[in-house]
């Protein structure tokens, strides 16, 4: 009895060693590109990119888990403020395989928000975009869809540097933007939407997308025709009715070293608001993501973007920068904050006649800390804090208590647990065709 303890002692390493490099070399990608560089929709991340997500294998198929739950209670202040205790979620179910030569993908991605936060959204000052009982949704951020991602990508290489992808979704996300804020590892541990959101990566939810692309190991360049219609105040539903693929982007990015991913997009948006259907617009944007591993398990994570909309047949324009990062240190700390600054339009934020008319300054400077209360099991649980203080122009002091209007934050969050340095490099190193857990691929 003892050999055998001391045998399956000195085995278990190699065993788990085995079982980890099986799963890897599931999650392989075409042109040996890890999956810790897949973003939102078809976006990528920095390879050095941490992940919180769990993984198995089921047969030939792999699946990956990934999502957040808060649980928060947020305060904001001043007369177009108020308070609500809700949830702000989302998770997401990956399910890949080997196919003729490449690589098949289907997603699905769902948030219970339209129940956990309301039809309302939860309030943010300085938010705006979509509706609400037929007005202008101010001061509050809107819920996500129910289903905001249906999808189904193929990658497959046409020589041994260049390969070609196809994504198609009855719901998802176009080559427009950066990775959208859910899934960037520098907004990981902030439960709220950046005031920006509508200038950057409001398309991450889009009823209608078909990208194609080409990609080396470096560089991609990809094409979206879709839906360019924002999603209705009706979150559970499908908003398909006379609609149809009437927009067109672009995008360029470039992975020059693992910690690093810059891109550029470009597109055109047919009627993208309820309220003003005759209203198109064109969009710009140019970001940079920054990713490091820090201590163990640590990782430092940046972002940076610049993106300006364009209404049509309007010569001004509304440039809009954010820049946030994230800190995970010595196992269970996590420090946050965001910086942003935008130009929007009085009538965006429902201001009354006697503030006036025209462009509006408007600025959040956003720091937050969590805490890691376990470490251990499939689903670590933390708290955090996160307090904001907003910049108005003097005009509108007074509707909103100050020029320096402020938010707070407490909450709880849920997520699967971060997987190790080790896997992410097993993932990046293993051949395609290794052969997995339950047979061949």
């Amino acid at each position: 009895m003892k050999k055998y303890r001391l045998w399956r002692q000195r085995m278990a390493p190699a065993a788990g060693w085995f079982l980890f490099a099986a799963s890897a070399s599931a999650q392989e990608r075409v042109l040996r590109i890890p999956m810790s560089r897949a973003g939102s929709g078809t976006s990528w991340l920095p390879d050095a990119s941490p992940m919180h997500a769990t993984h198995a294998m089921l047969g030939r198929w792999d699946l990956m888990m990934h999502g957040v739950a808060f649980m928060q209670y947020d305060q904001q202040t001043g007369p177009r403020g108020s308070n609500q205790l809700g949830s702000v979620n989302w998770g997401m179910l990956m399910a890949g395989r080997s196919l003729g030569g490449g690589r098949l993908q289907f997603r699905g991605m769902m948030s219970l928000e339209p129940f956990t936060v309301g039809a309302h959204g939860y309030p943010l000052l300085l938010q705006s975009g979509e509706v609400y009982r037929g007005m202008a949704l101010v001061d509050r951020q809107h819920p996500h869809d129910l289903f905001m991602e249906l999808a189904a990508q193929y990658e497959h290489p046409v020589g041994n540097d260049v390969a070609v992808s196809m994504y198609a979704a009855p719901v998802g996300e176009p080559a427009v933007g950066p990775v959208a804020f859910p899934h960037r590892p520098s907004a990981a541990n902030d439960p709220f939407a950046p005031i920006s959101h509508h200038w950057q990566d409001a398309t991450h939810i889009a009823f209608g997308v078909v990208t194609a692309g080409v990609f080396t190991h470096d560089w991609k360049l990809e094409g979206s025709v879709f839906n360019g219609r924002e999603p209705d105040e009706n979150r559970t539903n499908f908003d398909y009715r006379a609609r149809s693929l009437d927009s067109y982007a672009g995008r360029a990015t470039w992975n020059p070293s693992a910690a690093w991913s810059l891109g550029g997009s470009f597109a055109y948006l047919k009627s993208p608001e309820g309220l003003h259907p005759a209203e198109s617009l064109r969009r710009v944007t140019a970001s940079a993501l920054y990713a490091h591993p820090v201590g163990g398990d640590g990782a430092l994570a940046a972002t940076a973007v610049y993106a300006v909309n364009q209404l049509s047949g309007a010569r001004k324009s509304e440039p809009s920068y954010l820049f946030e990062g994230n800190v995970d240190f010595l196992a269970r700390h996590s420090v946050f904050g965001r910086l942003e600054y935008v130009l929007t339009d009085a009538a965006d934020l429902a201001l009354p006649a006697s503030v006036g008319t025209g462009p509006v300054n408007l600025g959040e400077l956003t720091l937050g800390y969590a805490y890691d209360l376990n470490r251990a099991g499939p689903l670590p649980v933390g708290i955090g804090v996160e307090g904001s203080l907003n910049f108005v122009p003097q005009s509108l002091a007074s509707l909103y208590g100050s020029r320096t209007p402020t938010g707070l934050a407490v909450f709880f969050r849920l997520r699967p647990a971060h997987m190790s340095g080790m896997h992410h490099h097993m993932m990046d190193g293993m051949p395609m065709d290794a052969p997995a857990a339950g047979g061949r691929r």
